[in-house]
């Protein structure tokens, strides 16, 4: 389906990619999830996402689990406890793997058109100490893969404008959904 639709993969895939965050943008459709699986299969990635345990229920559960779901439970384990954060999870998931993990976020947070990024998946990488790898799918050339990857320095504003500025000729299947962060763009 992947090649009789038109789509090219973007190669070669930078080391980084089979243990990182990975951002997934541009993000408008629900085909985007589609292609950037089949797409990271072929290059070799093992792509995680993370997705509520409240979604782990026959029958998808399993077929999402296969699709590479980490079900996350955020709720607090005693009434004195705390409920962590996405980025928090996300760091820990990194930790406690016994083996590479690059775990793919959508940053937009949604199909519709997004003028602020979510911004947990920096500070997961940074408080993992893994590399932020970007990957896209560019309806307009047809072409999905890794792009640049780089350890977060701990500097927001100068890493984000790296990332816009590899995202800022990526077309969405539906453009006008998709937009850069306007705090760092």
């Amino acid at each position: 389906m992947f090649r009789i639709r038109g789509w090219k993969l973007y190669r070669p895939t930078p080391p980084e990619a089979y243990n990182c965050i990975m951002v997934a943008a541009p993000h408008t459709s629900n085909w985007d999830f589609v292609y950037a699986i089949s797409a990271l299969d072929q290059l070799g990635v093992n792509p995680r996402f993370t997705i509520k345990k409240e979604f782990n229920k026959f029958p998808f559960g399993r077929m999402i689990e296969n699709l590479g779901a980490l079900w996350i439970d955020r709720t607090p384990k005693t009434d004195k406890t705390v409920k962590k954060s996405m980025t928090q999870v996300m760091a820990e998931l990194f930790k406690e793997a016994k083996e590479p993990l690059s775990l793919l976020v959508t940053v937009e947070g949604t199909r519709s058109r997004a003028p602020l990024w979510k911004t947990g998946f920096y500070y997961a990488a940074l408080e993992a100490k893994v590399p932020v790898c970007l990957a896209f799918m560019d309806y307009k050339t047809r072409v999905t893969g890794v792009g640049t990857c780089f350890m977060p320095s701990g500097d927001i504003e100068k890493d984000m404008a790296i990332i816009m500025d590899f995202y800022r000729d990526k077309h969405g299947k539906y453009p006008e959904n998709f937009s850069l962060d306007e705090r760092y763009s």
